[in-house]
């Protein structure tokens, strides 16, 4: 009796996880909707193992589906264990910033979530109720989207972007497509497949007309491609089906008296038309409805091609367990090919990227071949199980229920293959393959491990033992990871106070609970930004309480952004955060700020070699410290990674002008207004150098502003002596 309640919560808490997991975000606070999944990951499959654990612990038996996709996930978190382990900076690959989608803490919750429910959801009726409850759960998501699209200020719930139709509570539009996509297949198989009454197969045909109108108005051309695919395979399925019937009919077959007569398969059709049209036609057809509604599809995703040449990188100097989980940012900027400043890809060359072209193929990347080979397996074993189980299963069309959960989950694995989706797309994918393995060792005889270890004193320690540490270690990383969680909202505080006092204190609170470079850098720079509202006084107006803060904001913000290298020493942000303070610093007056900042852009450039922005960088603090070849070797050098970049030769035309060069000076000049003819202070700044003088002219963008000697100086500030 008392298992039986035990396994219902355990039931309970994975299906809400299920369930509300597409649409849970915690409105009205500082909490981000990727993080607020987290929050519902962590709590729900907690108690689901407690509960789980409580229950074993009543009726004195373990048992364990005998699957092999579930032995290729145990081996994908051993791997990522051990390729977390061997890397220096560990606690950036076990965890990250806020539980990463790719660091190990991710990886083991999500195969762990696969195992519950492949423990918890065993039976077809379980499988069916998962299967309405997320159908339900897809009507809330697509409804409330379609809404927010024409009322975004109204539905934006206080985490939305009030002004931004796109902004939804699955992650990028994008992705909001796939989900679009993964919901109209959904209702397309139980339509066709499943025995349901009437109002139910009408309901679902409006959920497959809905998430058709969504899909048509994102227009993400592999949503079509895997809808259209899929709707052809399962129409011709019922097609095959339907000749079958009726060459047994003709034949007098008693087989051919059904529960239900098989119809011509309509809705899977057309869809197959809409697909076909929607992908031939590009934007000539998909951008009508996208441009009506006013909704713009503006992502920039990097290619599987350039994906794969870093990956291979990454091989080469970290053959077997690679770089480490959660590093993909790492390798891109170190590894990132110098075709990626092109103009084609817009920002990209100067963006922080921590996802390749597709979610898998970013998490596999660093994890070495070792990673590779068991992905590779978890995935052959689990479409071998899905193909034998499907063709066992189906020959009296009985048990549809497999075949949906292992053609979902295929789906959802597919789009994270060729689409860095975030953590619903990957979470739902790994639940349903965990349902279908659960079914299929139930549909198998011998398909279960069966292990009791009440009547034998031996077994029944070592069980205990392991089920009260499943409980210990669950509600210690609930604890632990409320914690984090509760960092999160101080730093989105210390980010939104209106004044410096404020934000010290929220920063410093977010510190206390959990420390990483993203919330260091942040620390710094805040009481940079105290720094220069003290600098900005006249020397006469600063009392001792103000000279003595002053001292302090310095010390606190060199500190903070020295920790923060500290932490990750091998993320390039973090050196150029702080060889920006620095720059920061030396306009104040700071002594020798710039040869710290030198440095740290030297070290920053080492770890992302192919960007120019930060060679530039490199040309401003070695003209500031009377390095004038130097300086203009740096800025070649950006010059030679992007020819159209504007700050470069505007840098060299200054760096020309104040060696007395006026023709080389005005050349640059010029060859910069070319790229950007319309920047109106750019051709003041032209006409005045063909008149002899520069000055006075302030010219875009001001990241490429040389130094000035007339700068206030702190007299008693040096930062010499803290590097």
């Amino acid at each position: 009796m008392r298992s039986n309640i035990f396994n219902r919560l355990s039931f309970v808490s994975l299906f809400l996880v299920m369930v509300l997991l597409p649409f849970f975000l915690l409105p009205f606070t500082n909490i981000p909707i990727g993080i607020s999944k987290g929050v519902l990951l962590a709590t729900g499959l907690a108690f689901s193992v407690i509960f789980w654990g409580f229950a074993r612990f009543f009726d004195g038996k373990i048992i364990l589906p005998r699957s092999l996709p579930l032995f290729g996930g145990g081996l994908i978190v051993l791997v990522v264990f051990l390729s977390a382990i061997f890397v220096k900076d560990s606690e950036v690959s076990f965890f990250g910033t806020m539980f990463d989608i790719g660091s190990f803490w991710f990886i083991f919750s999500g195969f762990l979530f696969m195992l519950m429910c492949a423990l918890v959801f065993r039976d077809q009726k379980s499988a069916r109720v998962v299967l309405f409850g997320v159908i339900l759960s897809s009507i809330v998501v697509l409804i409330f989207q379609t809404v927010h699209m024409f009322f975004p200020g109204e539905l934006s719930l206080g985490v939305l972007d009030p002004a931004l139709k796109t902004d939804n509570v699955i992650g990028s539009w994008n992705e909001l497509g796939l989900f679009a996509g993964f919901s109209a297949l959904m209702s397309l198989l139980m339509v066709e497949f499943f025995l349901m009454t009437r109002l139910e197969k009408w309901i679902l045909r409006a959920l497959i007309i809905l998430s058709v109108f969504l899909i048509a108005a994102i227009n993400f051309s592999l949503v079509w491609e895997l809808l259209g695919v899929s709707a052809l395979i399962i129409f011709v399925y019922k097609i095959s089906i339907s000749f079958k019937e009726k060459i047994a009919e003709d034949a007098g077959s008693a087989t051919s008296v059904k529960k239900e007569k098989t119809h011509f398969p309509v809705f899977s059709f057309v869809i197959i038309m809409i697909a076909l049209l929607f992908f031939m036609s590009g934007q000539f057809v998909g951008g009508i409805i996208s441009s009506r509604l006013g909704v713009q599809n503006t992502e920039i995703n990097i290619t599987l091609r350039t994906t794969t040449e870093v990956a291979r990188a990454v091989l080469k100097d970290n053959f077997l367990f690679g770089i480490g989980p959660n590093k993909f940012g790492e390798a891109w900027a170190m590894y990132k090919p110098v075709t990626v400043n092109a103009p084609i890809n817009g920002n990209l060359w100067n963006l922080p990227v921590s996802s390749g072209s597709g979610l898998l193929p970013t998490i596999i990347s660093t994890t070495g071949y070792a990673g590779i080979l068991a992905w590779l397996l978890f995935f052959g074993l689990f479409i071998f199980s899905g193909v034998k189980s499907i063709f066992s299963s189906i020959k009296n069309r009985v048990n549809w229920e497999t075949m949906a959960f292992f053609v979902l989950s295929l789906y959802l694995f597919v789009s994270s293959f060729f689409y860095p989706a975030g953590s619903v797309t990957f979470l739902l994918a790994l639940a349903f393959a965990g349902v279908f393995a659960g079914l299929s060792a139930g549909n198998n005889a011998g398909g279960d491990i069966s292990l009791s270890f009440l009547s034998d004193h031996r077994k029944s320690f070592f069980s205990i033992l392991f089920i009260v540490l499943a409980i210990v270690l669950s509600s210690a990383a609930l604890f632990t990871y409320a914690g984090r969680l509760a960092s999160v909202s101080y730093f989105r505080e210390a980010l939104t106070v209106p004044t410096v006092p404020e934000a010290v204190v929220a920063i410093n609170k977010a510190l206390s609970l959990y420390q990483n470079d993203l919330y260091l850098r942040a620390y710094a720079q805040i009481y940079l930004v105290k720094l220069n509202s003290l600098a900005q006084k006249k020397e006469g107006e600063l009392s001792d309480a103000d000279k003595k803060d002053l001292q302090t904001s310095l010390d606190q913000a060199v500190i903070g952004a020295k920790s923060a290298v500290a932490y990750n020493p091998k993320n390039y942000i973090n050196l150029q955060a702080l060889g920006s303070l620095y720059e920061n610093l030396a306009a104040i007056g700071v002594k020798d700020a710039y040869l710290g900042a030198a440095e740290a852009y030297k070290g920053a450039a080492t770890l992302n070699p192919n960007n120019p922005g930060i060679k530039l960088s490199l040309a401003i603090a070695s003209n500031a410290l009377k390095k004038a070849d130097e300086a203009e070797s740096y800025a070649k050098e950006a010059l030679a990674l992007k020819p159209d970049y504007v700050d470069g030769w505007i840098v060299l035309s200054k760096l020309a002008k104040s060696a007395g060069n006026n023709a080389d000076a005005l050349s640059y000049a010029k060859t910069a207004l070319s790229i950007s003819p319309l920047d109106e202070n750019l051709k003041k700044y032209v006409d005045l150098l063909k008149n002899g003088s520069s000055s006075n002219v302030a010219v875009p963008p001001t990241s490429s502003t040389l130094p000035s000697d007339s700068t206030p100086k702190i007299k008693d500030s040096s930062v010499k002596n803290k590097q």
